[in-house]
């Protein structure tokens, strides 16, 4: 075994796990311990010889250990899933003995195959098939070893991986729940997690640009760093709102900001990337992104410019506001619309007016761009601002001054977000009772508006209810939304699953294993995502 790195401070210890031998069953043995010093710095799989899977799947061991992540960056600063080591830290506490910790991002299957068969020829085989990406062969060989030896968990975990890439994810499902069932427990969240990840991929492949869509916004729901080239793949998309659609969830991680093929995303030939990328180093408070951004404040594409003013002027450039307001008067109405967006995102009481101007502009779509800034200033004077536009005549801008409402939890907009949920366009109570259980009201108060809107025949409107339901209360909600995943239609499905990933916790995992066997392919993409980012949260919180 080479050693790591350079030596630790004394009151550290890390102890790395190898498993001796060629055969691997679960059949809880203790491997082998081998102390070594590390600072674990950009270590690659390629120095380790085998996937220490009994160790991580053995309960017997596994309960007995803390264990978190860390994710460690190659030289040229990109994440990458073969970068993601497990670990154990040990203190003064511990020091007197133990172990820990395993091997590499075991959690991926790219990281489970990378390292040289333990076994015989077909099992090499399959591991080679696996790494080309010809998943039916890989099950094609790994088949006659499962025959011999059912337990052979290298054989299994490549079986299961196959079938989740291959878009059989009710197949590979069964298989996660043979291997779990060796284990004798219910569930192994860590395997879970992987399996749920791994389930989205094929998708982002697709023909259908919906499907696709769908893949990628499972991809931004999971929120987790190892996520990251996954979407970096995207901005490799042939259709400019998929590539946006990646560059936002990069956008949301660290890691993803700091890509470097997220920032050349800033020359994308679409306009909309462009300026999602630079919303996304503008939320870095991150100067050292200054001279990246400069040049496009002379894009040739109008909103680009004012995006790029908008960045310059969060990381500190305020000379740039004046750029920005002078958008605020042109005629063109998407440069217009795009400064009225950003006024929202700078936290400057002087957008204040205006955005108020903004709210009396000819342009609907101008007017909901002001309304949806004046809740992102979070300023308390806003809300006597906002109330009258929920009687303004365009239903969609009423929509969005209730959703900014919602966001600024102003008690005085209860009685009108109330009456608004007798608004005549369905799409307006929708927003109201997002807006009315952001703000904590009782669930008895927006349920017979909800129970309408649920029932309605079009499914637009059943979508909006479930989307509404992401705002709520766990024990109000979720019973709802399970009833939701009964929806004929898959947009309706989608929507309640996006909502119980951000509201049903660790309660609602059997419900999105459920739901990764519906015959939808963008339905079980969703139930991917959320099951992923809920084992996420839990993983962060534990």
């Amino acid at each position: 075994m080479p050693w790591l790195g350079n030596e630790l401070p004394s009151c550290m210890r890390w102890w790395c796990i190898r498993v001796a031998g060629k055969k691997h069953s679960m059949n809880g043995s203790m491997p082998n311990i081998i102390p070594c010093s590390s600072s674990l710095a950009r270590i690659g799989i390629g120095q380790w010889n085998t996937i220490m899977w009994s160790t991580l799947l053995n309960p017997t061991i596994f309960s007995k250990l803390h264990w978190g992540t860390k994710n460690l960056r190659p030289s040229n600063g990109r994440l990458k899933p073969a970068d993601t080591l497990l670990y154990l830290h040990m203190d003064a506490i511990c020091h007197r003995m133990i172990m820990i910790v395993l091997v590499l991002g075991c959690l991926r299957p790219g990281l489970l195959l990378a390292s040289p068969p333990t076994e015989g020829p077909s099992l090499g085989a399959a591991h080679q098939a696996f790494q080309q990406g010809d998943f039916h062969k890989t099950l094609t060989l790994v088949e006659p070893i499962l025959q011999v030896e059912p337990t052979h968990e290298e054989a299994r975990l490549l079986k299961m991986f196959s079938l989740a890439r291959l878009g059989r994810t009710a197949d590979a499902l069964d298989e996660y729940g043979r291997i779990v069932e060796f284990l004798g427990k219910p569930d192994d969240d860590s395997l879970l997690r992987e399996l749920a990840i791994q389930s989205i991929l094929p998708f982002r492949n697709d023909m259908r640009e919906q499907i696709r869509g769908a893949a990628y916004t499972a991809l931004k729901e999971v929120g987790s760093e190892d996520v990251v080239p996954y979407l970096e793949d995207g901005l490799s998309d042939g259709t400019g709102i998929i590539r946006a659609l990646a560059a936002e969830g990069l956008s949301q991680l660290p890691a993803g900001i700091h890509s470097s093929r997220f920032q050349s995303a800033l020359h994308d030939p679409a306009a909309l990337v462009r300026v999602t990328v630079l919303k996304g180093l503008a939320k870095s408070g991150d100067s050292s992104f200054i001279p990246l951004i400069q040049p496009l404040v002379h894009d040739k594409q109008p909103i680009v410019q004012v995006a790029a003013a908008a960045a310059l002027y969060r990381l500190g450039r305020t000379d740039y506001w004046s750029r920005i307001e002078q958008a605020v008067y042109v005629t063109e109405s998407y440069e217009r619309g795009m400064a009225l967006q950003v006024l929202g995102e700078l936290g400057d009481a002087r957008a204040i007016p205006l955005l108020e101007r903004g709210l009396h502009d000819p342009q609907p779509s101008i007017r909901a761009a002001s309304a949806s800034s004046l809740g992102k200033l979070a300023v308390r004077d806003t809300v006597q601002i906002l109330l009258p536009v929920l009687n303004e005549p365009v239903p969609a801008v009423r929509s969005v001054a209730a959703l900014s409402l919602g966001k600024l939890h102003a008690e005085e907009a209860v009685p009108a977000l109330t009456r608004a949920l007798r608004d005549r366009n369905p799409g307006v109570r929708a927003a109201a009772i997002a807006a009315l259980l952001q703000m904590n009201s009782p669930y008895s108060l927006v349920a017979p508006a909800l129970q309408e809107l649920m029932f309605n025949e079009n499914p637009g409107l059943r979508s909006s209810a479930a989307k509404a339901l992401a705002h709520g209360r766990a024990q109000d909600v979720v019973p709802v939304l399970k009833l939701m995943l009964n929806d004929p239609v898959p947009r309706s499905r989608i929507s309640a699953l996006r909502s119980l990933g951000r509201v049903g916790g660790r309660a609602a995992i059997p419900l999105f294993k459920r739901m990764l066997r519906d015959q939808d392919e963008a339905v079980r993409a969703t139930a991917a995502g959320a099951l992923a980012h809920v084992l996420s949260h839990s993983r962060v919180s534990s």
